[in-house]
């Protein structure tokens, strides 16, 4: 009798190859999950991203400007605008937020300039905007953006 011979089998072999085999193809279904997942949140992500970013910038322009009730909904050349008054050395300024041209602009001038609405600053462009005064103080604002998903915002101006 030989002591010490170790006599091989078949399955010595396919063993190590099948776990080989099964972590690889666990590793692959994981790596495509986690891709699909990433790819998911990142179109999820993109699609929003418009119509938010533009409802922030509002809502941060409102409360730079919060000073003793000058924010108000008006118009500006017939179409309605979020209108901001600000008093630099005795003259009074007004920030116009608006859309115009299936864009959300901007418009800063004097009190007694005249302006087209064509000639505000465009912010990014939208599908949709329409705002609303919902209480005293209390504004909301709907913005729908180029992919056809619609956002709203409330925003409470605190100096009244």
């Amino acid at each position: 009798m030989k002591l010490g011979t170790k006599q091989k089998h078949m399955i010595d072999v396919i063993f190590p190859i099948a776990l080989f085999v099964i972590f690889a193809l666990s590793a692959l279904t994981v790596l495509l999950l986690a891709a699909r997942i990433y790819r998911f949140t990142t179109e999820n992500s993109a699609l929003n991203y418009t119509a938010r970013t533009g409802l922030s910038y509002i809502s941060e322009k409102i409360h730079q400007n919060d000073v003793g009730g000058r924010i108000e909904i008006g118009e500006l050349d017939g179409q309605e605008a979020l209108i901001m008054t600000q008093e630099y050395e005795d003259t009074k300024y007004y920030t116009y937020i608006y859309a115009y041209d299936n864009e959300l602009r901007e418009l800063f001038m004097k009190e007694d300039a005249r302006a087209e609405l064509s000639a505000g600053t465009s912010i990014m462009e939208i599908q949709g905007f329409s705002m609303e005064q919902k209480d005293e103080g209390v504004f909301r604002f709907i913005c729908t953006d180029q992919n056809n998903q619609t956002d709203s915002i409330l925003v409470a101006v605190r100096s009244q």
